[in-house]
């Protein structure tokens, strides 16, 4: 089978500097660093190198970071045959400065991500034939997002919804969600109250149920995830590793959790192999560049025995 993502694609623009510039300062940074991002990339990135068909729906701009964002995916074996270059917007960026102490500021231009329009709901129709799930976040357009969740589940494909960045959602999207997949801040920003304790975190995870998803994954770094469905809510441990770079632990999660539903493996398996992917990616510097292969994650999970 296959999954599909539809989301953004964006290029990273970081540089390293002493410390965040005050309003009108001028900083001689350190270090410069353009690296290819996006929720929607960084997730068909890691469904593809954890061994499944993986087809992305998005946008490019018409400037030289377009082609290059899409080259970086095929490269990991990403069909991008459904991701438009659009002459008329550039490319997504996010402008991110990092300080000595690991502070950031970050700026985000959603640039032909925010373009995305009911005319990209054609190209994911096609793409959605012999798909067994789709990917979604919240970096393009939400009325687009409910259309992609709402097509999908017409045509029997898994939705599995990322809500980030944290915004809220509209009560009709729920139903139509197979797995709902927010971190701790994301979850509490759907919910409205704080995650401070097991017992929130099964809070909040029923509260999400009885709106109407039918699953619920609420991650939680270091503490694992809570997760639930209609047989009721349970813990899934997380692996200890030494973390080095934490940005794309979620796009990790995700794309290894499709991939390995689209393998046909059950729940608890489908779910410790989603953690293991994020727990391998948490160890290396970068987001798509840290994402492990299918191997990788077989070996690390057969060292866990």
């Amino acid at each position: 089978m296959a999954v599909v993502v539809f989301g953004s694609i964006n290029m990273d623009l970081v540089v390293h500097a002493p410390a965040l510039p005050t309003p009108g300062q001028t900083l001689a940074g350190t270090d410069f660093l353009s690296v290819p991002g996006g929720k929607g990339a960084n997730q068909a990135v890691a469904c593809a190198r954890s061994g499944a068909e993986t087809r992305m729906i998005g946008r490019v701009g018409g400037d030289a970071f377009g082609p290059a964002l899409l080259d970086e995916m095929r490269g990991y074996g990403v069909d991008t045959s459904g991701a438009l270059i659009d002459i008329d917007y550039p490319s997504g960026v996010a402008l991110i400065t990092i300080d000595d102490r690991g502070e950031n500021t970050i700026i985000v231009v959603p640039g032909a991500n925010g373009a995305i329009d009911r005319s990209d709901l054609d190209r994911l129709d096609v793409a959605l034939h012999g798909a067994s799930a789709l990917l979604l976040q919240l970096e393009i357009p939400l009325e687009i997002v409910c259309l992609a969740a709402e097509l999908a589940h017409q045509r029997g494909v898994a939705v599995i919804l990322d809500p980030a960045p944290a915004q809220p959602l509209p009560n009709d999207i729920y139903p139509l969600i197979d797995w709902l997949t927010p971190n701790e801040s994301e979850g509490a920003a759907l919910v409205g109250f704080p995650i401070r304790t097991e017992a929130d975190a099964e809070r909040a995870v029923q509260n999400l149920i009885d709106r109407g998803a039918r699953g619920v994954i609420l991650k939680l770094g270091a503490r694992g995830a809570c997760c639930g469905n209609a047989s009721g809510v349970g813990w899934l441990p997380a692996f200890s590793v030494q973390a080095v770079d934490t940005v794309a632990a979620g796009d990790a999660f995700n794309g290894g959790l499709a991939a390995a539903f689209d393998a046909g493996l059950p729940l608890e398996d489908a779910l410790r192999r989603a953690a293991a992917t994020a727990a391998i990616a948490v160890t290396r510097q970068g987001a798509q560049s840290s994402m492990p292969d299918r191997a990788e994650v077989d070996a690390f999970l057969r060292a866990q025995v």
